[in-house]
């Protein structure tokens, strides 16, 4: 890594606190799924998807929806790329392991309660850099999900769409429908 430029894009950065700090998974989502689209020439544009998926697969299992769960966790191992991690400041092998035992666990008729997961960033600079942002917001990175914030645990259902709703009609009316 270069020691000129930084590393790491901050959207990057503000995943990894929203997930660690905030836990707001789906904000994680919003966060790099607008990055993904804005770099589409990205060599990590798979990883990128990934980290998506992880958030939004805790997302669904936070809220009890073990399918949901399921079916992003599944996708996120399938994209995993450990020197992909590696280069942006996690131990992929331990991440991977991290996640294959979650799926395990979400596969299971016994259940589990939830727990959040943490990635193992082993970039103290990146570690530190987080932190920091965390503090920012007024938040402890690490701190765990509040499971009493229902807009934390129901925001897809709490969002405005109308942003969304005008930009597909536009869209449409642009093709001459």
């Amino acid at each position: 890594m270069n020691g000129t430029r930084d590393p790491y894009p901050q959207a990057y950065v503000e995943y990894l606190v929203q997930f660690h700090a905030v836990r707001d998974y789906f904000e994680c989502h919003e966060i790099l799924e607008e990055y993904w689209k804005e770099h589409p020439g990205s060599p990590y544009r798979e990883t990128w998807v990934m980290l998506i998926q992880l958030a939004v697969s805790l997302y669904h299992e936070r809220r009890g929806n073990k399918p949901g769960a399921v079916k992003l966790m599944t996708g996120a191992i399938k994209r995993f790329n450990a020197e992909h991690m590696r280069q942006l400041g996690i131990d992929g092998g331990r991440l991977l392991e991290m996640m294959e035992k979650r799926l395990v666990e979400l596969r299971s008729e016994h259940g589990c309660p939830y727990v959040d997961l943490n990635l193992p960033i082993i970039d103290d600079q990146l570690a530190t850099r987080c932190r920091e942002r965390a503090e920012e917001l007024g938040r402890t990175f690490g701190q765990a999900s509040d499971m009493t914030d229902t807009y934390l645990l129901n925001r897809h259902k709490l969002r405005d769409r109308e942003e969304e709703r005008q930009a597909r009609l536009a869209a449409l009316k642009e093709r001459g429908r």
